[in-house]
């Protein structure tokens, strides 16, 4: 195991993560920009260095800073987290050029992992099964991008290679608008990402958004950890996240994430990642793979009583997969809900200082969150602040101590979205579970 690693990140998951080395004495460096020196993390952390202004820019995607923290504390490995770094190929490539390991999977496996299309041919190798459409990249063509748009059959979405997050996307339900949305889609993502490479896909109207959780050693060893349902989604941000996902069958869980354990051993995947599937009429249509620790990872960890974090720690310092698929069991239900410093209407950030903050508490209760009294929100940032879970028996249980916890949080001082998550537990369709990812918006009367 390492004796010291940089946490690359900020707010929650550095917390999180400083707690797992903790767990496994490993000693900790916490980077942070200036407007962030009072960050928990940074407080609890063995040292801390400022890597430069609140920009991010110039401060958490600054690599030549994060990397000189690492060299002037003689850490050994750096954990990227989530966003930020965490899937850029040039950044992971870099650590290892430059002595260090980065806890994540391998800079290729990233890059070919990261470009859509690249992923897509990857999956379909694989025995992964896809959203219809060759995945080839567009042309200029037109009359031959025409008769792809015919042969899968309308509507078709298309999409950025290099894109993400919801971005770089433009769904097509006639022919007349299909050369157009082509070359503003080109356009955009040309940029946004710097890569003007788009492909088609079959639209599909009504999925649901399921994913499993893999993680695979250096010794050939991969195992899943189930499924999760993440839905409930605003502008393609998701809101709330559970596992099991609700309707899915132990034989579909089994099929198809050993589909994804047996994917990781081809592409010689290492470390903790994300398959992600758009569900619909029974089947599964992979969309792309995240390779890093996802914001829902504790739903997971609640239902399988299994520390994500640390093992994605052991795989990185070389040790076997702590567990086999064998030993993989799964109890009860977890519900996660994002705690988004914003205004529940209107969504907008609200930054500022938080006058009084009270954790819930009570059976199945996990809080992740960096924010304490007085902790001043910044406005440079992502404004999700923590997350809340609930653990029960069964869904309506896990339902039910959510909102409770809900309830009885307390952060006062600026606007965050528990209203709406509160509304979202008590919602009738939500509590039938097994809604798609349009039912959100449709509640809140917004539009993609």
């Amino acid at each position: 195991m390492f004796d010291k690693i940089v946490i690359a990140n900020r707010g929650e998951i550095a917390l999180r993560i400083l707690r797992a080395c903790r767990e496994l004495g490993v000693k900790t460096v916490a980077v942070h920009s200036t407007a962030d020196r009072d960050l928990k993390h940074v407080r609890l952390a063995d040292e801390s260095v400022c890597i430069g202004p609140a920009s991010s820019m110039e401060s958490y995607l600054n690599i030549p800073a994060i990397i000189s923290a690492a060299e002037v504390t003689d850490a050994e490995a750096i954990h990227p987290g989530y966003g930020f770094l965490s899937e850029n190929a040039d950044f992971a490539e870099k650590v290892h050029q430059s002595g260090f390991v980065f806890i994540g999977p391998r800079a290729d496996t990233i890059r070919m992992m990261g470009d859509k299309i690249s992923a897509k041919k990857a999956m379909q190798a694989a025995g992964i099964p896809c959203v219809p459409g060759n995945g080839n990249p567009l042309g200029d063509d037109g009359e031959a991008n025409l008769k792809m748009a015919e042969e899968i059959g309308y509507p078709v979405i298309i999409k950025a290679s290099g894109g993400g997050g919801g971005r770089g996307m433009r769904t097509v339900h006639t022919e007349a608008a299909l050369l157009n949305s082509i070359a503003m889609t080109k356009a955009e993502a040309g940029a946004a990402f710097g890569n003007d490479t788009v492909y088609m896909e079959k639209f599909l109207e009504d999925p649901r958004h399921i994913e499993f959780q893999v993680l695979a050693d250096s010794h050939g060893n991969a195992i899943h950890l189930g499924e999760r349902d993440c839905s409930m989604q605003r502008r393609h941000q998701k809101v709330v996240e559970e596992a099991p996902a609700p309707g899915i069958t132990a034989e579909q869980r089994n099929r198809m994430g050993e589909l994804c354990a047996k994917a990781c051993r081809d592409i010689g995947y290492l470390g903790a990642g994300t398959f992600e599937f758009l569900y619909e009429k029974g089947e599964f249509f992979f969309i792309e793979m995240n390779t890093r620790v996802q914001v829902e990872h504790p739903v997971t960890e609640m239902i399988t009583g299994f520390d994500i974090v640390k093992e994605q720690l052991r795989i990185a310092s070389g040790e076997r997969l702590s567990i086999t698929q064998e030993q993989v069991t799964f109890t009860g239900h977890a519900i996660e809900c994002r705690l988004n410093a914003e205004d529940p209407r209107t969504f907008m950030p609200c930054p500022g200082v938080i006058d009084q903050f009270h954790m819930p508490g009570g059976p199945g209760i996990r809080c992740e969150t960096h924010i304490y009294n007085g902790y001043k929100v910044p406005p440079y940032y992502d404004s999700m602040i923590g997350k809340l879970i609930a653990h029960g028996e069964t869904r309506d249980n896990a339902i039910a101590r959510m909102r409770t916890a809900l309830h009885e949080m307390v952060i006062d001082g600026i606007k965050t979205n528990i209203p709406l998550q509160t509304d979202i537990m008590h919602d009738a369709a939500f509590c039938a579970g097994g809604q798609n990812i349009h039912y959100l918006e449709k509640k809140l009367g917004i539009s993609s």
